[in-house]
């Protein structure tokens, strides 16, 4: 790892773990994490293996309906409902991921769309998601029955070793002989099945992968948050995403981070100031990172750096 990037995770770390401390809102950065955690899952998509999803909050919201209700309903623990949702977003992956990597380009993203509309009407008439009204309520329980989290702080900790642990994870896949595959056929399809690799069967494994995290990270959004919503799993959270990722920069590890941060705060801090004129500020934010930052705004800088060094 490159000094100035070493640099930069340190103080994001002293960040995290300083914010109780420096007065920020720690639900707001639970929320903040939580979208930084979907913005990479959806990166190792998009950014690592060269497929656009266009129904990812399907994954992700589907996973927060099922951990919400399991800890509502069924009275699981917090760590158990949260592994419940991530296996339903893992398992929604496997049989979504099944049918759309038979198909590329537009085709696969339509498909996903698709699918996720379809998930999307589930969860509307579903009588155990509470329709439009969504699950309200959800406790947040206690770590193994030993800690509670009902603390704002403590659930903010929580949610951060979560984040941590799943970006490093991330990091993990994408420098292993996999996501070196990965890349290989994000780069170059036919060459890498010219040399005998299963391009059907990668694909998938990536696309399980990155509908687990994200499962993952909207069931920890439900235990964090205390609600569900049809927003969660609505169209528009799939498009927000995808906003996220080409924010940041795509195939960057903090990339989508830096893009979930930009769009989180801008829609907590504007839409009490500027009510529903916020999207059209995002849409014009994103306008101009993509006329200026050309591969986001992390990828633009790395792109520097490295003509620099050169």
């Amino acid at each position: 790892m490159k000094r100035p990037v070493a640099i930069f995770y340190v103080l994001c770390a002293v960040f995290a773990l300083l914010v109780p401390a420096v007065g920020v809102y720690p639900v707001f950065m639970m929320q903040l994490l939580c979208f930084g955690m979907f913005a990479c899952a959806f990166d190792l998509l998009l950014g690592f293996s060269g497929m656009l999803s266009f129904g990812h909050a399907a994954f992700f919201g589907a996973a927060a309906y099922a951990a919400g209700w399991l800890a509502t309903a069924q009275h699981w623990g917090s760590v158990e409902a949260v592994i419940g949702g991530t296996a339903v977003g893992a398992l929604l992956g496997l049989a979504v991921g099944f049918l759309a990597i038979r198909r590329h380009g537009i085709y696969f993203a339509m498909i996903t769309l698709a699918l996720s509309q379809l998930v999307y009407f589930v969860c509307l008439e579903a009588p155990f998601t509470g329709g439009e009204n969504g699950l309200q309520g959800v406790p947040r329980g206690a770590v193994l029955g030993i800690v509670p989290l009902r603390a704002d702080v403590t659930m903010y900790y929580a949610v951060l070793a979560v984040f941590v642990g799943v970006f490093l994870l991330i990091r993990r896949i994408v420098h292993s002989p996999f996501g070196q595959v990965l890349r290989a056929i994000r780069d170059n399809e036919p060459r890498a099945t010219s040399l005998g690799y299963s391009i059907s069967r990668y694909k998938l494994v990536a696309f399980i992968l990155s509908a687990t995290l994200s499962g993952l990270a909207g069931s920890v959004k439900a235990i964090a948050l205390g609600f569900v919503t049809l927003t969660d799993v609505d169209q528009s959270t799939s498009g927000l995403v995808v906003l996220m990722a080409l924010l940041g920069g795509t195939g960057t590890f903090f990339g989508p981070v830096i893009g979930a941060a930009v769009v989180i705060t801008l829609q907590q801090y504007l839409s009490d100031m500027v009510g529903g004129w916020v999207t059209v500020i995002i849409g014009a934010v994103f306008v101009a990172c993509v006329m200026a930052f050309r591969r986001g705004m992390v990828g633009e800088l790395a792109a520097r750096l490295t003509r620099r060094a050169a």
